[in-house]
């Protein structure tokens, strides 16, 4: 029954992060920093006002690993942001996949957790399909590609704190130290290249904060309802596709994020394709 509840969870999650990548591509001329900012203080209004409105105490039980566990996840944010910017969306997310490769060896050293050979093989088969996208696509770019390993190693360990955590924490306090300590640290960094957004820019620029929300606080869910090993796979059941089409409309508009479920057979699980308008090619 849990690792049916932490499907659930993980498929609401990556749906809501795929919105969230795409958003960012659009944002071209708003700095990494500025990005995390206005994605996590926009957050903070939902977590905020959820704890107040349901009376759980915003501190917390573990403040040590809360804090390292925001300090952690605004790392892996921000470099895999700064990637989008030398990366397709695309390639930049398929890229990230390999986070729970990561999330399985920091699980087995940290919280001696035992992985099955068959999860193995799933992990060395999409570790073969990362090396296989750097081999073919002449597009990608190397600082992108670390940039987005170094976001992957980070993402990994945010699973293993989280899964560390478990259920002494509310998931929306887990998510409310991310948002606040993400809001800090870009705020100051990003305070030399400061970007004055322009119109549909903040909208863009608020909607992170709505997806991101969402985003977070289900995954912390599912990482919080299962194992790691068991969990940290689960993110590749999303095979998230951004297919473009021209737009004709020659005036800014809101991105427009249609959701196609989708389930081929019985053994591949669910993919979601994303349609979005022209300016979003990736």
């Amino acid at each position: 029954m849990e690792i049916r509840n932490a499907i659930k969870f993980m498929i609401i999650s990556t749906l809501a992060f795929a919105c969230m990548n795409v958003t960012v591509k659009y944002l071209v001329n708003i700095n990494a920093h500025e990005i995390v900012f206005f994605r996590s203080i926009s957050s903070l209004f939902f977590t905020f006002g959820f704890l107040i409105k349901n009376k759980i105490p915003i501190i917390g039980n573990n403040n040590k690993i809360l804090i390292l566990r925001g300090l952690v996840g605004v790392t892996s944010m921000t470099f895999f942001f700064m990637s989008i910017k030398y990366l397709p969306v695309g390639t930049a997310v398929s890229l990230r996949y390999i986070a729970p490769i990561f999330a399985t060896f920091f699980a087995i050293i940290f919280l001696k957790e035992k992985v099955k050979p068959l999860q193995w093989l799933f992990f060395i088969m999409a570790f073969s399909g990362v090396l296989i996208l750097k081999g073919f696509d002449t597009n990608v770019s190397t600082y992108g590609l670390i940039l987005v390993l170094v976001a992957s190693v980070f993402s990994g360990f945010v699973y293993i704190i989280i899964s560390k955590i478990g259920k002494s924490e509310h998931p929306v306090v887990v998510v409310n130290y991310f948002m606040v300590i993400a809001t800090i640290t870009g705020g100051v960094l990003s305070i030399g290249n400061w970007v004055t957004p322009k119109g549909i820019e903040w909208l863009l620029l608020f909607s992170l904060g709505v997806f991101g929300y969402f985003g977070q606080v289900y995954m912390t869910k599912a990482f919080q309802t299962a194992s790691t090993n068991q969990v940290a796979p689960l993110k590749y059941i999303e095979v998230t596709a951004f297919v473009v089409n021209m737009n004709p409309i020659p005036i800014p508009c809101m991105p427009r994020c249609t959701l196609i479920f989708s389930r081929p057979g019985q053994s591949q699980g669910w993919s979601t394709n994303i349609f979005l308008p022209s300016k979003l090619r990736v």
